[in-house]
């Protein structure tokens, strides 16, 4: 291409400003099977009774109401890090059963032999056996018209543990507070839904529901049973429904592991057969310093417009906002926070109009991007983003150029146990699975051959709320370096401030057990940094080496693609559990909670991790330009 290079726009960090910088740090992990045991409480939140001229399931299942002053009871005031060890749960025992009974349903073909599978489980069995005198939680459930696919989900949310799910035993109080032993409660709950369901009118093949809550109720139970679906045909890779509670066992297993063991980073020689890990801080382009280079990467970036498209992960929940609507005050998602006169989304769609609008400048050629936009169900998030691009006329760029897809909420869990945290029966809570959902969902969806139908070879990925980010030459170099040297994968990256809330992008260094060495650029979450021995908090602690992640990306479609439809956890990249914040919801009286817990959360720019580059010896200098993967620092 030739033609001078456009003038700098100037520079502006993108994201978490600071000081900071490379340097030559070196972690070493060796990585064991490590085991241990988290305590196990089955905690209820006592609720007060509904009014006396209502009727409600939960007036079956809820124990008498305590007195005003005891209504919300925490379990324990120590720091959510901290989880105090307790013998009566065997996380491996429950991993172990619910691996066996996974490969059973990995090895049924048709939606009746995983019934007949997950039916054989000891839980399932204990509840879903016969009364004395017959019926049974089985035939209650076939009263309300549930199919042998949604009897299957139900089955399985027992099976995995979660049989409280439909009796609205909820986070709160200590086991103390049950007068009885959990088994026998449990089934006393399930007879009483049983004879409430028995006792609803049949006409004319048509069920009657009054005016009261019963209708709430089955309403509640038709939206689970629609989370059910959802997690259980996202999450197959890993094994649905079953696969999401062991992969949740799992990493809080891990989580009080390392607390418990030896610091990694002291821990460097291992065994034979582990893996090696070592992680350093990268050498990468310094826009700000080459400016030269900077600028001509910039112009590839201008001339390869027609082949990128644009993705926006919008389906975050983004509580740490607290932003609500003035007139309503509902929730509201971060696209729709106002900056400058608009709200972010409308800014991300006009930072590409201005590089659409500078390609028509260079080339006299009109260029209109194709935009892909995740969304989800949390805070109304989905309608409310469709609802602004409908009354702004698709910024006039036809509703063509728009694709939407909607990731599937997850439920949160309880760090003492895995047990997912519910509001009431069968409403467990539910937040997005966090943004590196994005890969096996745009698979999924039919995102990357709309991509490919428009003529387009790699994406650029922004998160909403960098709002800085297309003010100089980041975007645009960052998109030029990636198609120009056909890379897999880019990170934009800035100087990091110590202590904030931001991931880290590392070089990392692996020796395979088969002896040869793998090479990539990747990232460390923030909330992992105590799992790789990264110290926080001071100026110079070590994450100062390391630059800061800012979820700017370059993503080569068809290596994603790749990843994104194999049939395992790679689909679903850097899978995570946070139980450092606290989870926040609002129960069905309206009164606000939080309490302990987390959720299974995949990061997006861990894709990365797939497109590691394997080299029979050990490279010591220079290894990041043979990359598949880069980064540049603005």
């Amino acid at each position: 291409m030739s033609g001078s290079a456009p003038p700098s726009l100037g520079r502006t960090t993108a994201a978490a400003a600071g000081s900071g910088g490379t340097g030559n740090n070196v972690l070493f992990f060796s990585f064991t099977p490590k085991t241990s045991s988290l305590p196990r409480s089955l905690l209820l939140l006592r609720r007060p009774p509904p009014p006396p001229s209502s009727f409600s399931l939960s007036s079956f299942l809820a124990p008498p109401p305590p007195p005003p002053c005891c209504r919300l009871t925490r379990v324990s005031t120590a720091p959510l890090e901290y989880v105090p060890p307790a013998p009566d749960f065997d996380f491996r025992s429950e991993i172990e059963r619910l691996a066996a009974l996974r490969t059973r349903l990995a090895g049924a073909g048709s939606v009746a032999q995983k019934l007949g599978v997950v039916s054989a489980d000891s839980r399932v069995k204990e509840l879903f056996g016969s009364r004395s005198g017959g019926g049974g939680l089985a035939g209650a459930l076939g009263a309300v018209d549930l199919d042998e696919g949604e009897l299957f989900l139900i089955k399985c949310l027992v099976a995995a543990g979660q049989g409280h799910v439909l009796l609205g035993a909820e986070v709160g109080a200590p086991a103390g507070d049950f007068r009885e032993p959990a088994k026998s409660s449990l089934k006393s709950a399930l007879y009483a839904l049983v004879e409430m369901i028995e006792r609803l009118d049949v006409n004319g093949g048509e069920r009657k529901m009054g005016v009261g809550s019963e209708d709430e109720d089955i309403g509640d139970l038709k939206k689970l049973l629609r989370t059910l679906g959802e997690i259980e045909r996202f999450y197959d890779c890993i094994g649905g429904i079953i696969g999401y509670q062991i992969m949740v066992l799992e990493l809080l297993t891990e989580s009080v592991s390392e607390r418990q063991s030896t610091n990694w980073s002291q821990n460097s020689k291992g065994s034979m057969e582990s893996q090696i890990l070592e992680i350093h801080s990268p050498a990468g382009l310094d826009l700000s310093q080459n400016t030269e280079y900077a600028s001509q990467a910039a112009l590839w970036g201008i001339e390869g417009l027609p082949n990128l498209g644009e993705i926006y992960p919008l389906g975050g929940s983004a509580d740490r906002l607290g932003l609500v609507d003035p007139d309503t005050g509902e929730c509201l998602p971060a696209a729709m926070l106002p900056y400058c006169g608009r709200t972010l989304l409308e800014g991300l769609v006009r930072d590409l109009q201005a590089r659409e609008y500078l390609y028509f400048k260079l080339y006299g050629k009109q260029c209109i991007t194709p935009i892909a936009i995740m969304t989800s169900g949390a805070k109304n998030n989905h309608e409310r983003i469709t609802s602004l691009c409908k009354k702004l006329e698709w910024f006039g760029r036809g509703q063509s150029s728009f694709q939407f897809f909607e990731q599937p909420l997850v439920p949160a869990v309880s760090p003492e146990d895995g047990q997912w945290i519910i509001t009431k029966s069968f409403v467990p809570v539910c937040k997005p699975g966090g943004h590196g959902v994005i890969w096996k969902l745009a698979y999924d969806r039919g995102i990357f051959e709309w991509f490919y139908k428009h003529g387009r070879k790699g994406a650029t990925i922004r998160q909403v709320s960098n709002v800085v980010a297309a003010t100089d030459l980041t975007l645009l170099a960052l998109s030029g370096i990636g198609l120009r040297h056909e890379k897999k994968f880019g990170f934009a990256s800035c100087k990091r401030s110590a202590g904030a809330t931001e991931g880290i992008n590392v070089l990392i260094e692996r020796k395979n057990r088969d002896g040869k060495w793998a090479y990539g650029l990747s990232c460390i979450e923030y909330t992992e940094f105590d799992k790789f021995g990264i110290a926080t908090g001071s100026s110079n602690s070590l994450q100062a080496e390391f630059p800061a992640n800012t979820n700017i990306l370059y993503v080569d479609l068809q290596s994603a693609e790749l990843v994104a439809s194999s049939k395992d956890k790679k689909s679903l990249p850097g899978m995570v559990l946070n139980i450092k914040k606290p989870i926040e919801y609002v129960d069905d009286f309206g009164n606000r909670h939080s309490v302990s817990g987390g959720r299974l959360e995949c990061t997006m720019q861990n894709i990365a991790d797939s497109f590691l580059n394997t080299y029979s010896s050990r490279r010591y200098k220079g290894v990041e330009d043979e990359l598949d993967t880069f980064f540049s620092v603005q």
